[in-house]
């Protein structure tokens, strides 16, 4: 098969696109490298420096003829979203709106869209949440994740484009980047390795769910085939707390780094924890990488990137 990522240079898409080229698929990448990194592109994947709102993604669609797309370009920081809604609509849902209608005007079989558990479950009634606890996102970034499920809906019913949604938990690993909002296990282990000093938010109590890189790519790899239709939290089922996540990075990086504290953030979500049964049951798919052996291969990939 031939798959269009979009964000496909980006910390998820581009090791998505390893995989499928190990799988023997023809990988074409789309990403305006605004976030993404040319050295994240594999050698054998074409790519296309286009943001997904241009026109000029019709042209790609017309010459490429991909039977399914990966669709992970978005604009992912969720307190960008609060300083600049308007920016973050325009990305996540217009430019998601491109490319839907791209997938329709060209044939596409099917498009995997990478969206959101916590932000649109946002404050959860209980845990861990399953894809039928309520959704009331808490930022405009959760919104428009929510936006764009709602939109793929409609154009299966009204086009026929099948779909697979993928709710991620926390997502972390080799490629991450260490300078936005988001990522917060780059975040700590490059600071650590600069020598300079992480700071935990507010009393380091908030919880996530912490999935690796490479278990979100095999829960990609089952919705080529599998997943029809069908919307999929993606976690582990596992709370843990940033004061617990800090700790363990310094010993992976066999440093003693103090903890120390900064002021909360403001409209911080203070527990988000995914429960991942339904794939298991209907798909196989499990998580298979401890937070320890992910945060060993993690803070490796960031040891090396400061050793060149």
């Amino acid at each position: 098969m031939k798959i269009l990522i979009t964000g496909g240079a980006g910390f998820i898409g581009s090791h998505m696109a390893d995989r499928y080229i190990e799988l023997g698929h023809g990988v074409v990448i789309v990403d305006n490298l605004i976030t993404g990194q040319r050295e994240n592109i594999p050698s054998k994947a074409a790519f296309y420096e286009v943001d997904i709102c241009d026109s000029k993604l019709s042209q790609i669609f017309e010459k490429e003829k991909p039977d399914i797309v990966n669709h992970h370009a978005a604009q992912m920081d969720v307190r960008k979203s609060v300083d600049d809604p308007i920016y973050d609509a325009t990305v996540n849902v217009l430019g998601g709106l491109n490319v839907m209608q791209n997938c329709v005007k060209h044939g596409v079989q099917k498009m995997i869209f990478a969206s959101t558990g916590g932000a649109i479950y946002g404050e959860q009634d209980y845990f861990p949440a399953d894809e039928n606890h309520p959704l009331r996102p808490l930022s405009p970034y959760g919104i428009t994740k929510l936006t764009t499920e709602k939109y793929l809906y409609f154009y299966q019913q009204s086009y026929g484009l099948k779909y697979a949604i993928l709710r991620y938990a926390n997502v972390y690993g080799p490629r991450q980047n260490p300078h936005g909002e988001a990522g917060v296990v780059a975040i700590f282990s490059t600071k650590m390795l600069k020598g300079e000093q992480a700071v935990i938010n507010g009393d380091g109590k908030q919880t996530r769910d912490y999935v690796y890189v490479g278990d979100v790519v095999k829960a990609n790899e089952v919705a080529l085939s599998g997943a029809e239709n069908k919307i999929y939290n993606i976690g582990t089922g596992i709370e843990t707390d940033v004061n617990f996540l800090f700790n363990r990075i310094s010993q992976a990086l066999e440093m003693d780094v103090p903890e120390v504290h900064g002021p909360a953030k403001a409209g911080e979500q203070l527990r988000s924890v995914l429960d991942n049964s339904l794939i298991q049951k209907e798909q196989g798919w499990k998580p298979g990488v401890s937070l320890d052996e992910g945060f060993k291969m993690t803070v490796e990939f960031f040891r090396k990137r400061f050793q060149k």
